[in-house]
């Protein structure tokens, strides 16, 4: 699976009335991050939009100066859809993770194929990220 990277520095303006990251700034970001990535892969941003925000899961209060880093990939392809992973990672820890689907358009924004054929993963990392998006799917 090839993850992408975005990274974000978070400031004051961000912050929620606990002096820690809002976590809709924070899902703002995972999204955008996680479009990047499909629009990456699939290379027509413009016929994408976003089904569905599966989850995203916050672990560890993120704080004003910190640099965080979010990684994405495709971890999914349905015939119209591309489920895509993302954590997010601060000092070598994940602090946040989750899923979200897309689903490919055309200009009236009737569903199309997208024809992405991803690799069947190989390392158990990878195979228990695919069996939790099997398990999200159902």
């Amino acid at each position: 699976m090839e993850f992408y990277d975005t990274h974000r520095l978070v400031k004051s303006e961000d912050l929620n009335h606990h002096g820690t990251l809002f976590a809709g700034r924070m899902t703002e970001w995972f999204v955008e991050s996680c479009f990047i990535t499909v629009s990456n892969e699939y290379g027509h941003p413009e016929n994408l939009v976003c089904l569905k925000v599966h989850e995203v899961k916050f672990t560890k209060p993120i704080k004003k100066g910190d640099i965080i880093k979010i990684k994405s990939a495709i971890v999914y392809a349905g015939k119209i859809s591309l489920t895509v992973y993302g954590k997010v990672i601060r000092d070598g820890s994940i602090i946040v993770e989750g899923f979200l689907t897309f689903v490919c358009v055309d200009e009236n924004g009737a569903k199309m194929p997208h024809n992405i054929v991803l690799e069947e993963p190989t390392n158990e990392e990878d195979i228990k990220i695919l069996e939790q998006v099997k398990n999200l799917r159902k």
